[in-house]
């Protein structure tokens, strides 16, 4: 168990899933100290907006604003507040804008994880956790998608360096003993979304009564699952460190764990749902129909994603299980609200 006397640093506070997987701490009573470089992928005032409601949230949150390529001023942040432990959701988001700019993801993504893993090294870190992706199984559709089968085959720059992630993690749990746990979200919504992603994407264009682009035309398959089961699986996964596997055989050697304190989890609802019936649940909260431009595949997208969370149920004792009726619902619900629509 991490030790609760000391905050656990987390990265990219200012985004989705670090704005939830932040308050989630302080609200069972850990101190925080934030990170974020708040960049302009996005919208930056909603990114301040998220950062402002944690420090409302609680006095035990500290936040600290630069880029994690300064390694120096990391480990400088992480000694003077004493951190135990990191959590790791910093990173250049996208699966497209990866296509036409790979330099991003090369350093935020890359070089950054590289400052991360040192921090965690040189401060001997009880639990490195850190954000992977769905994405990184790629070519694959042995469905559903367990963390045994092999993701060796990206189809997109984003996802190679996630996986890189994975990989460079595991030296540094070899090498160093350093525990960590890489998680593989599956299509992550809710309130406080990213203005990039379909849900905002969608609400906005219908209420604007603007065309939705509808990729695949309409036959995606995604394996949807709520922030705060994701934000609550983190934490959960993060609290219990990273158990070595005693029975790993190097001949027959399991991706997912390690003879080192090494583990990799997969979280989604695993209740796959077809993207036409996601924008119909939109239609019904927002009261209009969409009006939909149909798109061949884009370049990068995957058809089908579908979760075995089973490891991920099995350590925690916690499966993601929000429907999209109640998670489209609750997102509708913010969005009104922060937009004072």
């Amino acid at each position: 168990m991490i030790d609760n006397s000391k905050p656990i640093l987390v990265t990219g506070v200012a985004g989705f899933i670090g704005y939830h997987v932040s308050k989630n701490l302080l609200l069972k009573g850990f101190d925080v100290v934030g990170v974020d470089s708040v960049n302009d992928y996005y919208d930056v005032h909603l990114k301040n907006n998220r950062v402002e409601n944690l420090l409302k949230t609680s006095k035990s949150f500290k936040f600290q604003k630069f880029d994690l390529c300064d390694s120096n001023q990391l480990k400088k942040i992480y000694s003077e507040f004493g951190a135990s432990s990191i959590i790791h959701l910093a990173a250049q988001a996208g699966v497209r804008y990866s296509i036409d700019h790979p330099e991003s993801y090369l350093k935020n993504n890359l070089e950054a994880f590289l400052s991360i893993l040192e921090t965690a090294r040189f401060y001997k870190a009880e639990h490195l956790t850190y954000a992977s992706t769905s994405s990184v199984y790629g070519a694959n559709e042995n469905f559903p998608f367990k963390e045994t089968n092999i993701a060796d085959h990206p189809i997109q720059f984003y996802a190679a360096t996630k996986r890189s992630n994975e990989l460079m993690a595991h030296s540094y749990s070899s090498m160093f003993n350093l525990p960590t746990s890489g998680l593989r979200f599956f299509t992550v919504y809710g309130p406080w979304g990213r203005p990039d992603m379909a849900l905002f994407l969608f609400t906005k264009s219908i209420l604007a009564g603007e065309e939705i682009e509808v990729f695949n035309n309409g036959n995606h398959v995604r394996d949807f699952t709520y922030v705060d089961d994701i934000a609550e699986s983190i934490v959960r996964v993060h609290l219990n460190s990273s158990p070595v596997n005693a029975s790993w055989d190097p001949k027959f050697p399991d991706p997912a764990s390690s003879k080192y304190p090494f583990n990799i989890y997969n979280i989604g609802n695993s209740n796959p749902v077809p993207l036409m019936s996601y924008i119909k649940e939109i239609e019904k909260n927002l009261s209009k129909t969409a009006k939909l431009k149909f798109l061949p595949l884009q370049k990068g997208d995957v058809h089908t994603t579908i979760a075995d969370a089973s490891k991920l149920e099995n350590f925690i004792s916690f499966k993601p299980s929000t429907s999209i009726e109640y998670g489209v619902q609750k997102f509708i619900d913010w969005y009104f609200k922060y937009f004072r629509l």
